[in-house]
């Protein structure tokens, strides 16, 4: 019967979140029922942009956060895309709304601007397949107690790309991966 407590804890170290998304080795080590000390968490992401051009005219669909030992995520579904999806992430002093250069006040200690190359938009028909509105908090996204998520604003969707403010409690390593049509962006507690 110990293979039914280790079997999760293989799962995530092969790679296989609960979320269906890539896990990480060592964000789940030891036996189930201990969290993961500090020390397991891996904090060598850096905190400067990160990029990828490619992009995609299938739209947004979703956008959900979840809370996890060493970092608190972001995962935006673009479901029916195909290939690498394209993003820019980096941390911004303001946040800025794309297209009209509106600034958009975003709470916590440090702004991580997100673009994902993805219209919040059917391109063929104009129909809003996400229901973000600028200058709002993203519809269906509840922080309360996260420990670094702190705040979301919807920037814009604008040329083929949608823009997120996300809030975080200060400027801490982050990285972004892609796992099918899902993009995440995973942002550390600590250093």
């Amino acid at each position: 019967m110990r293979w039914l407590t280790t079997a999760p804890v293989a799962l995530v170290l092969a790679g296989v979140g609960a979320a269906g998304t890539a896990g990480v080795a060592g964000a789940a080590t030891g036996p189930v029922d201990r969290p993961a000390s500090a020390a397991a968490c891996p904090t060598g992401w850096g905190s400067g942009g990160k990029s990828a051009t490619e992009s995609v005219s299938t739209p947004l669909k979703s956008v959900r956060t979840g809370q996890h030992t060493c970092y608190d995520r972001m995962v935006f579904d673009i479901s029916g895309a195909s290939g690498k999806l394209g993003y820019h992430v980096g941390y911004v002093d303001e946040f800025h709304q794309d297209g009209s250069g509106e600034q958009i006040p975003v709470g916590g200690g440090a702004i991580l601007q997100i673009f994902v190359n993805a219209p919040s938009f059917d391109v063929a028909t104009g129909k809003p397949s996400y229901a973000g509105r600028a200058g709002q908090s993203l519809p269906g996204v509840n922080l309360t107690g996260y420990k670094t998520f702190k705040d979301t604003k919807f920037g814009a969707s604008f040329e083929g790309q949608t823009q997120i403010g996300l809030g975080v409690r200060a400027r801490l390593p982050f990285r972004v991966l892609q796992s099918g049509d899902k993009l995440t962006v995973d942002v550390a507690h600590t250093w």
